[in-house]
């Protein structure tokens, strides 16, 4: 009588855990793009600017109070810090300029991750009963990633379909969540009780 090891339950654990945390996020981000298209980008901008300032600060103070650096180094990063501040106030002067400039930045990258997670996934899939949602998912993330990659240019209608995107990208994670913890369930039994003859 076999058992399924503490560490293979562990793995698929985190494994089924990762896949249903970020199909929440997707779905959620997915969800507040479709209800607030344009705060929500603004929001995101605005996070984006602050996050460069603090940054720059962070920067500005290690050049300025480290004394474990040489002098250029310390320079360094009081430069690199002076560049983040200006950049993040900058964008804060002309916040809907900048969001514009990142709807366009994170579509070319989303398409290029949602390709290349959609060609991960489709190598990954398995002889499960998660299999189907795998090809689905893939196939709809190669989908989504290419259409974001050839339009870019058609920012609203972009950002509606990335939020549509997410959203079903999403619940497909969360269903692939599912059906993996009802596989392990399986295989776990199959393994405990022998396979069915």
């Amino acid at each position: 009588m076999t058992d399924v090891s503490p560490a293979a339950k562990s793995f698929l654990s985190a494994v089924r855990t990762s896949l249903a945390v970020s199909g929440v996020i997707m779905l959620v981000l997915g969800v507040f793009i479709l209800v607030a298209p344009t705060k929500t980008a603004v929001f995101f901008a605005g996070v984006l600017a602050s996050y460069l300032i603090i940054q720059g600060l962070i920067y500005i103070g290690t050049g300025v109070f480290s004394r474990s650096t040489g002098g250029w180094a310390r320079l360094g990063h009081v430069l690199l810090g002076v560049l983040y501040v200006a950049g993040g106030i900058l964008a804060f002067v002309n916040l809907f300029a900048f969001t514009a400039s990142l709807a366009l930045f994170i579509a070319i990258l989303l398409g290029i991750t949602w390709i290349v997670d959609g060609v991960v996934a489709l190598s990954l899939r398995g002889g499960t009963r998660s299999r189907t949602w795998t090809i689905v998912y893939a196939i709809l993330s190669i989908i989504a990633g290419v259409v974001l990659l050839f339009s870019p240019f058609y920012i609203v209608m972009l950002w509606w379909l990335a939020g549509i995107s997410l959203v079903v990208l999403g619940v497909l994670q969360i269903a692939r969540a599912i059906t993996l913890s009802r596989d392990a369930k399986l295989v776990a039994e199959e393994l405990r009780t022998g396979p069915a003859s």
